[in-house]
């Protein structure tokens, strides 16, 4: 896995009454452009790593692909500097910072518009949020999961994301087993990317749904990172911060444990509680 770059500059610290020179790292922040069958589809703002990732878990959230076969071939420019095994890559036929993804048919939504995402904005390319509630099911009770072991997870969340010791300004997202063992992390300046991320990855493996995972993500849980996980088939979602109203009524709706505000030794359940069974 990539590490996300955190670039060190020089800046003014103003502490106790005194201003001072001194490095600081900053998470970087850069524009990539997405093409679906050589014509723009979106223009993202993420951390560079794991573009091929971003892309395809982006395409499967928006509806645009279902699973790794509806994807023909990914084409990266040199300057992205990635390579997948699952994938080919072929750096000579697009321009820097660009992914290229042709799809084996015609997707299964074409975005009326082309999408411009920003590092805080998930779900920029549809039209309405009717889009993007059409293809979800409802999730199927059956994973249990001891909440002692909730608290846990945040922690190997934390110690797994040495940029964000570093800069304070990076989200991250972790899957995780029924058990509690992290068995993906991604990071990314925004928090959906870093589901797009994890998703995609899933994606290319052939694993998803992912009905056997716990994901735990950095921040807030906003209607985006609910749709996203829903889509991926992930019954149990876990944040550090709030969720949002629609949020809850997104999990309501199609069955998933939204748990938020895990911090310490604490939480809440806003939605499907059955599945943190008693220890």
């Amino acid at each position: 896995m990539a590490k996300p770059s955190a670039p060190r500059l020089r800046v003014r610290r103003w502490e106790a009454g005194r201003w001072s020179e001194s490095p600081d790292a900053v998470v970087t922040e850069e524009p990539l452009q997405l093409l679906l069958d050589g014509k723009p589809l979106s223009v993202l703002m993420r951390t560079p790593g794991e573009d091929i990732e971003l892309a395809v878990g982006l395409m499967f959230a928006e509806g645009i692909i279902r699973s790794r076969d509806d994807v023909k071939e990914i084409r990266i420019s040199a300057e992205a500097g990635e390579a997948d095994s699952r994938v080919r890559v072929d750096a000579s036929l697009v321009e820097s910072n660009q992914v290229d993804v042709h799809l084996v048919a015609a997707p299964r939504r074409r975005p009326e518009r082309s999408m411009l995402s920003s590092s805080a904005c998930g779900v920029c390319g549809a039209v309405l949020i009717d889009d993007l509630r059409r293809d979800l099911s409802a999730l199927k009770d059956g994973l249990a999961v001891d909440p002692t072991i909730l608290p846990g997870l945040v922690e190997q969340l934390r110690s797994h994301q040495g940029v964000f010791e570093r800069t304070g300004g990076l989200h991250a997202a972790g899957l995780f087993t029924q058990g509690g063992e992290l068995t993906c992390l991604r990071e990314d300046v925004g928090r959906h990317n870093a589901v797009d991320k994890v998703v995609g990855r899933r994606l290319l493996d052939g694993r998803v749904p992912a009905s056997e995972t716990v994901l735990v993500v950095s921040g807030r849980a906003g209607y985006e990172i609910v749709q996203k996980s829903i889509s991926a088939g992930i019954p149990v979602l876990c944040a550090v911060g709030a969720p949002s109203s629609l949020a809850v009524a997104l999990a309501r709706e199609f069955n998933q444990t939204l748990v938020g505000f895990l911090r310490g030794e604490r939480f809440n359940v806003y939605s499907a509680p059955e599945r943190l069974a008693a220890s």
